[in-house]
């Protein structure tokens, strides 16, 4: 039982922090999904966007955030 109250825990700090972070995130002073070198090119009826950095700062985050995760229940 010990295991599922720390993951239960684990999960509302989780939810709290990306509540914050929405809250806040007009506040942010970068917009993900469009920071400098993603990728947007656009012609007359085709686009294309590749967030390339946003998704390098997201894996970071998650990597983190699964560290700890890792660390907590060993």
């Amino acid at each position: 039982m010990a295991e599922i109250g720390k993951s239960i825990i684990f999960i509302g700090i989780v939810i709290i922090i990306i509540g914050v972070i929405l809250l806040f995130s007009d506040k942010l002073p970068f917009n993900l999904g469009k920071l400098p070198g993603d990728i947007s090119y656009k012609k007359e009826n085709f686009s294309f966007y590749f967030p390339i950095t946003t998704s390098i700062i997201i894996s970071i985050v998650l990597s983190f955030l699964f560290y700890l995760f890792s660390r907590f229940f060993k």
